[in-house]
């Protein structure tokens, strides 16, 4: 009897690869992206950090700052919506190698939806620096969710001790479970879910250009950063260009969608919706645009 596939299309991965992903929700390729090309959007970082580039979102680490903190790479943990900025988009975003893979899992229309370069300094408080166990797709209005998956590069040496990835590997042939902030984690939009804490996670040892790509309803998370360096990667997430929008009240996905909008009318003052904001940030990477660039493609 023929094996059946449901989370990759018929591709380009050995059989290994296939079945591993196809099992495990993720699967990690060393090596992936030249340690060049993390060079060059490493060096971009440290510029948008030293207000010589500028990108849609800058997030600081406060916990450093109180403690008067000035210099620029100990106080941007996190810059999102890269995807306009060319440096980073073509150096990682539509890089070949990674693009490549994600055709693999989810076929040849592969728009990038959402994008963010992750930076943990040392010295930073625990709380700020953790990510509990929660799952990506909390955050995305659209579906299916098989056809959807994140990138994940290390831009160096990633362990443990310095805030490493963790995933509960086979927890992507699960639901969406419900989130909710976590008393381990002081940055509110850091959602995560309780319960899976008796389950076993396999902390990721990486090095520099190691990329990892998994399911939007993997289970996963990252530890505290508890060493003297720096831990930075670079994530971006794709859908096959025909997910479709859809209506997130009464969904697991409307808690993020009415606090992003909450903060939106806070911070500026305006009302923005939830959906158009991720068709303004989502960028066409390979073949043909689809229902997700339609804004009349939500219910």
């Amino acid at each position: 009897m023929a094996r059946t596939y449901k989370y990759t299309v018929d591709c380009g991965f050995t059989e290994t690869q296939r079945i591993f992903y196809e099992e495990n929700g993720y699967i990690l390729f060393k090596k992936l992206v030249p340690e060049g090309d993390i060079d060059i959007c490493h060096q971009r970082f440290l510029d948008v950090c030293n207000g010589k580039v500028k990108v849609f979102t800058v997030m600081r680490d406060k916990t450093l700052r109180d403690k008067g903190e000035t210099r620029g790479e100990y106080l941007v943990n996190k810059i999102q919506e890269l995807l306009e900025d060319d440096v980073f988009y073509d150096y990682y975003a539509a890089h070949p190698r990674v693009v490549e893979v994600i055709k693999n899992i989810i076929g040849p229309n592969v728009t990038a939806i959402h994008s963010m370069l992750i930076n943990k300094p040392p010295h930073s408080n625990t709380q700020h620096s953790t990510h509990p166990i929660h799952q990506d797709m909390f955050y995305f209005p659209f579906k299916p969710a098989d056809k959807i998956v994140g990138s994940w590069t290390a831009m160096e040496k990633i362990n443990v001790e310095n805030g490493g990835l963790y995933v509960l590997p086979g927890t992507h042939k699960g639901p969406l479970f419900p989130h909710g902030n976590s008393e381990d984690c002081s940055n509110e939009f850091y959602h995560g879910v309780r319960g899976f804490d008796h389950l076993p996670k396999l902390h990721l040892t990486m090095d520099k250009g190691d990329a990892l790509f998994f399911h939007p309803h993997l289970l996963h998370g990252s530890s505290p950063n508890m060493s003297k360096n720096f831990r930075k990667a670079i994530s971006v997430h794709y859908a096959d260009s025909n997910c479709t929008f859809i209506n997130t009240k009464g969904t697991v996905q409307e808690r993020m969608a009415m606090d992003f909008e909450k903060l939106v009318n806070e911070k500026f003052g305006v009302t923005w919706d939830y959906i158009n904001f991720f068709k303004m940030k989502s960028r066409l990477i390979s073949g043909k645009p689809g229902k997700i660039q339609s804004m009349d493609s939500h219910l």
